[in-house]
């Protein structure tokens, strides 16, 4: 998947949760935790391969961090493009339920 396919996957998975709770912050979240984690669990296993002898037990608690495990942007855009987008739609859509709310009243 590329930078567009993850923002729209994670808007799908949002709009889910927005859709069935009214709650879109908690979609922007579960959404974007879930590229976030993806994304460093990739990471965890180019640590392991590149410096960890391929031993998970040598991964210490900052491989995950490590910048030379992160060279390519789409490796940074994996899981930045659904952090980005999903609170921009529960802000959107937060203001629009205001909206129709202050309309009603």
């Amino acid at each position: 998947m590329n930078l567009i396919e993850h923002a729209l996957v994670a808007l799908v998975i949002q709009a889910a949760v927005g859709l069935t709770t009214r709650n879109w912050w908690a979609g922007a979240a579960l959404a974007s935790g879930y590229f976030i984690g993806r994304e460093i669990a990739q990471a965890e296993y180019r640590w392991i391969e590149q410096y960890g002898q391929g031993l998970r037990a040598n991964l210490p608690w900052w491989g995950t961090f490590d910048l030379r495990i992160w060279p390519k942007p789409d490796q940074w855009a994996d899981w930045i493009g659904p952090v980005v987008v999903t609170p921009l739609m529960a802000a959107f859509m937060n203001r629009r339920a205001q909206g129709r709310q202050s309309l009603n009243d």
